[in-house]
């Protein structure tokens, strides 16, 4: 390797790779992320879609990222929180998100099982299970045993609590940078919150039984769910802060736009009625909330749809939790 510039083309990644798999501490996996970090923009040197970090003249990772490799130094090399939360290479690059299919040839779109080692991805693939998800499906019920862990690929899936008196409210959502039944990544059988579909999609469901036994044998996969399932409980706990202390305006806010962060789209179809579920308040006050906003030029809400019509004023519009849950979604792929 010269100073300033790495000798090599995207064609010889792959030899690269077995290279840096005998090296103890390389790395294999970060979050997508479109540009190189600004703090190490003065170290990085593209090479036709390659960025090359030249810190130090002894390499120890590489990681494909969105189509960009990204490569590591042995000392002195440090990851930005940009590219945080690393795992030890599992001796492969990983395939590209178009090349991961589960057995029946159907495309995974779903952004944890693409971020996945390809070792993890081939152990868990026998027991994907495509399936289409209807809206108002229930996925399992509050209480319930967990019979399936869902990975969807487009759609919105509702967390919600379940009160005696059949009232709810918003707990979390879970989109395709996510799965549900995470309580079984952590060898749970149970869960105390109700998942169910409130934007149609699909994805992939596998058996709790055969998830945890997959588990077991794989450490890197165990630690990847087991930090999406972390992720996710800041995320609730900071949606019950949320209900408790912030009117519904700010919440109604907050929580277009997280539904937005995971369905990319300006075009939300959800009803009144869902979203005082979600809010956990009433349809009439929903209503209100939703009038605010709309003749603040923020929303358009049409008969069973919501549209965004400026995101930059509904950011200002919503509640601190909005910035907070931004950055736990850092951690999971969506800032």
């Amino acid at each position: 390797m010269r100073k300033g510039r790495a000798e090599f083309t995207c064609a010889d990644l792959a030899g690269l790779s077995g290279i840096l798999h005998n090296i103890e501490d390389c790395c294999s996996r970060a979050r997508p992320i479109s540009e190189p970090p600004y703090e190490l923009a003065e170290s990085l040197v593209p090479v036709g879609n390659v960025w090359c970090v030249l810190r130090r003249p002894v390499l120890t990772s590489i990681r494909i990222v969105s189509g960009v490799a990204w490569i590591g130094i042995r000392e002195g090399f440090t990851v930005p929180n940009q590219i945080s939360g690393l795992a030890p290479h599992s001796g492969r690059v990983h395939s590209q998100p178009s090349e991961r299919t589960n057995t029946a040839g159907k495309q995974v779109s779903n952004k944890l099982l693409l971020w996945i080692a390809d070792s993890d991805y081939s152990s868990l693939r026998p027991y994907l299970e495509y399936v289409n998800l209807p809206n108002h499906l229930v996925l399992h019920e509050a209480g319930g045993k967990l019979e399936f862990a869902y990975f969807p690929n487009r759609g919105l899936i509702s967390l919600v609590v379940v009160m005696k008196d059949g009232k709810t409210a918003e707990a979390g959502i879970v989109g395709n940078e996510g799965f549900t039944g995470t309580t079984a990544a952590v060898g749970l059988i149970r869960s105390t919150l109700q998942a169910i579909v409130q934007i149609t999609g699909d994805g992939f469901r596998v058996e709790v039984g055969a998830l945890q036994n997959t588990l077991e044998s794989g450490p890197h996969l165990q630690m990847m769910l087991s930090r999406y399932a972390v992720v996710r409980s800041m995320q609730v706990a900071q949606t019950a802060a949320c209900n408790r202390l912030h009117n519904v305006e700010q919440r109604l806010a907050r929580w277009l736009l997280m539904t937005q962060d995971r369905v990319d789209s300006g075009s939300l179809p959800l009803t009144h009625d869902f979203l005082a579920t979600m809010l956990g308040t009433d349809r009439p006050t929903v209503s209100l909330a939703a009038g605010v906003l709309q003749k603040k030029k923020l929303i358009e809400y049409t008969r069973g749809a919501v549209n965004i019509v400026n995101r930059k004023k509904l950011e200002d519009s919503a509640c601190e939790c909005y910035g907070v849950i931004r950055q736990y979604d850092g951690e999971l792929g969506l800032k």
